[in-house]
């Protein structure tokens, strides 16, 4: 399915295969020799999504762009089943596996690999020819891998990259209050713009 969004429409390379129950959504650009594969969402909030010469994009993946950090990804990269990646750019060559997770603002460098249910957090960036184990998390610039169960080193580093701000514009609540109310209403007010969303 290809949807117009703020009035941009999708963009498929003619050697480029989407299947038929992808969604590719506003400024999405699809290159040569891409990929596409069934239940896969290309979405540009307001910034695009572009990959790049022979990438493969697996089934039922989200990637998406925002405002702030456009969604770019360089040559030859795979991105796994069930993936979800927004505002990152990712250089050439990178393998990034079945349940991987990049958030705003992340860059992955050449060659580098994201292993099953890896994460890459906000703001990270991981040099040239990284790997993320199994189910590790990546944070920080430079970007330190540590096990998902040491919370306190991951949150030590993630805490300073300021994710509700970075993301959201929120600052982070005090003691007994939710962020929620405000991410519903502000978040929820930016995806209404879909509702003018037509499908080509």
């Amino acid at each position: 399915m290809l949807l117009t969004h703020e009035g941009r429409s999708p963009s498929v390379h003619p050697t480029a295969y989407v299947a038929p129950n992808a969604t590719l959504c506003g400024d999405v650009r699809v290159g040569a020799g891409c990929r596409v594969l069934f239940g896969a969402v290309l979405t540009a909030e307001g910034g695009p999504v572009e990959l790049g010469e022979g990438c493969i994009v697996m089934e039922n993946a989200v990637l998406r762009g925002t405002r702030r950090d456009p969604l770019l990804l360089g040559r030859q990269i795979l991105v796994g089943p069930t993936s979800y990646l927004t505002g990152c750019r990712v250089e050439d060559e990178v393998f990034m596996a079945t349940g991987s997770r990049v958030f705003n603002g992340a860059r992955i460098g050449a060659r580098s690999e994201v292993r099953i249910n890896g994460i890459v957090h906000v703001r990270t960036v991981l040099p040239a020819d990284s790997t993320v184990p199994i189910g590790w998390v990546a944070v920080g610039d430079p970007a330190r891998i540590l096990p998902a169960e040491d919370h306190k080193g991951i949150w030590e580093v993630q805490k300073e990259l300021d994710f509700p701000g970075y993301v959201f514009g929120l600052d982070r609540p005090g003691e007994g209050q939710s962020l929620m109310p405000a991410i519903s209403e502000r978040f929820g007010h930016s995806l209404g713009r879909h509702r003018d969303d037509h499908q080509l």
